[in-house]
């Protein structure tokens, strides 16, 4: 977009949430000039200005910046997506055992206790540590971040293992941003999305399905009030 009569790269960050009926809407958006932890803070803070509270769970990347700034405003739960997760180790995985590291990993998703997957996470870094010892690197370290769904009710876990739905909202705003190529000004860039994250918030709220139920429990009880974000260019 333009800024002081430059032409600039922008951040669009977005955060969307599972209230306590269970259904997802769209917190808010905001345009960054980075995706640094003041770019992150300020946009919680604004969230929060404008009434998010009671905020358990946040699901996003492993970005520095934006876990500071989930600690500092939020002061909320972290977990990281399990798709960026397995995406940043494939990174260095040959194209040919893609396939068969991705499959390993999936089983340790999908254990039933913290226990039982740390004990198969390590039998990942045994089988692969000397064939893939840079994807190893990334894969030990992390994998603390993204299995901390365990101890939450198991029809729970496949919605809060990644932020995949908002990534497929990143793509259609993509597309329709490609069509404008520069937005003149940061108004005009609000516009266009905010209008489109209006018609998604409604359909996600008035939809036949709620996205988390809590099979009767009160939802005060309950483990979740998911945040999911991500930014695009």
């Amino acid at each position: 977009m333009r800024e002081d009569e430059r032409v600039e790269s922008m951040a669009v960050v977005i955060a969307t949430g599972v209230n306590l009926q269970g259904r997802r809407e769209v917190l808010g958006l905001d345009v960054i000039p980075t995706e640094s932890e003041e770019g992150w803070t300020q946009f919680f803070q604004g969230l929060r200005e404008s009434g998010l509270a009671g905020v358990r769970l946040v699901v996003s990347d492993a970005h520095g910046g934006l876990k500071a700034a989930v600690r500092k405003v939020l002061k909320a739960g972290w977990q990281r997506c399990k798709v960026h997760f397995c995406r940043n180790v494939l990174v260095h995985v040959a194209k040919r055992s893609q396939a068969e590291v991705s499959e390993a990993m999936k089983a340790v998703f999908v254990q039933r206790d913290e226990k039982s997957a740390k004990a198969k996470a390590a039998e990942v870094v045994r089988q692969f540590q000397s064939q893939f010892p840079e994807a190893m690197e990334v894969f030990e370290p992390g994998i603390d971040d993204a299995p901390s769904d365990l101890h939450r009710p198991p029809s729970h876990r496949t919605r809060l293992c990644s932020n995949h739905p908002i990534e497929r909202l990143n793509q259609e705003i993509r597309r329709r941003t490609r069509v404008a190529g520069i937005f003149p000004h940061r108004g005009a860039c609000l516009r266009l999305i905010g209008m489109l994250l209006v018609e998604m918030h409604v359909d996600r709220l008035t939809g036949d399905k709620a996205c988390l139920t809590f099979d009767g429990a009160p939802a005060e009880d309950s483990s979740t009030r998911l945040v999911s974000t991500a930014a695009g260019q």
